[in-house]
């Protein structure tokens, strides 16, 4: 199995160029936000806990319980497993993410083995952990992994950037936009970036709801 992935910003353009050719929609986009960041991290039980943290949640307000974790040495699997539950809410984990959190930790990923994985199989073992979706687990594909192929189309930046880039009269359901999205593989990982660079203009000029 052939596993492709976005390791430099040279292999993005090369990717974004494919991709405007299957979909030209994507040159103005390209042309007006250039070649976006690839917003690689490192992965692993702390980048999922992580995720975790800031469901629901601002960004403000999620840096600031992540970074009271931190400083409690509150952001590896043993010691969340550890830490009792009074704890780790006085960090500013609610109770459920209180379970989420031991749920990750307690779940053993082999976050190597991940690496060699297909898609559907990362998919699979990350959303088997309580607390962790879909679109967590595309996230995780994505920036962790660095996955070529990879359209969150659960994440509403993703929809109503693609409304705008493809000119729908109205913002794309999430299956709906899977069945677009089927003629820009292997490539949708560079057309998620643009989309989110392309949301972020728009966001800007205040054109688009939160």
């Amino acid at each position: 199995m052939s596993i492709q992935t976005l390791d430099t910003l040279e292999e993005l353009e090369t990717h974004i160029d494919a991709l405007i050719t299957l979909e030209p929609k994507f040159a103005p986009v390209h042309q007006q936000v250039g070649t976006p960041s690839l917003r690689r991290n490192t992965g692993g039980f702390e980048q999922l806990l992580r995720a975790i943290v800031g469901q629901q949640l601002s960004v403000a307000a999620a840096s600031s319980i992540w970074q009271r974790l931190h400083d409690a040495n509150l952001t590896s699997a043993p010691a969340i497993i550890q830490a009792d539950d009074e704890t780790l809410r006085a960090q500013g984990l609610s109770k459920q993410k209180v379970r989420y959190a031991r749920a990750l930790a307690t779940h053993k990923i082999d976050y190597t083995a991940l690496e060699s994985m297909s898609d559907d199989d990362v998919i699979e073992i990350l959303t088997g952990v309580t607390g962790i979706g879909r679109w967590t687990a595309e996230m995780y594909l994505l920036f962790s992994l660095g996955r070529a192929d990879v359209l969150a189309v659960d994440d509403l930046a993703i929809r109503v950037g693609a409304m705008s880039v493809l000119g729908l009269d109205a913002r794309p359901t999430p299956k709906h936009l899977l069945r677009i999205s089927e003629a820009w593989a292997p490539y949708r990982s560079a057309s998620s970036l643009l989309i989110w660079a392309y949301y972020s203009t728009l966001r800007a000029q205040q054109s688009v709801p939160l």
